[in-house]
């Protein structure tokens, strides 16, 4: 009677634990390295500490342009706003008058 005896193979023991170093090694460095992983947050992070200062700046813009609309509207239509916008507009001025230009009066 013949009968077959296999031996278990010390390799096979590694086979499951290996498969699952390789996998957790895969996802742990996107993890930290991928698109959307820590340092791909720390760049997010410092984009949009950047976008806040300039929405910051872009707010105050429009905050000055709302007053100097409101100089310009009908019901409270200042005549000196209206004058030198329309001076620097124009680009000309009377031969007594000394112009100074701003850097806000654009």
């Amino acid at each position: 009677m013949w009968t077959k005896h296999h031996k278990k193979r010390k390799i096979g023991r590694f086979v499951i634990p290996a498969m699952t170093v390789a996998f957790l090694s895969y996802f742990g460095y996107h993890c930290i390295h991928g698109d959307y992983g820590l340092r791909a947050t720390e760049g997010f992070e410092k984009r949009r500490i950047a976008r806040e200062r300039e929405l910051a700046v872009l707010r105050t813009k429009r905050e000055h342009l709302e007053q100097q609309v409101a100089l310009l509207s009908d019901g409270s239509l200042d005549k000196d706003m209206l004058d030198e916008k329309a001076r620097y507009q124009l680009n000309m001025s009377r031969a007594d008058e000394i112009v100074i230009f701003n850097s806000y009066a654009n």
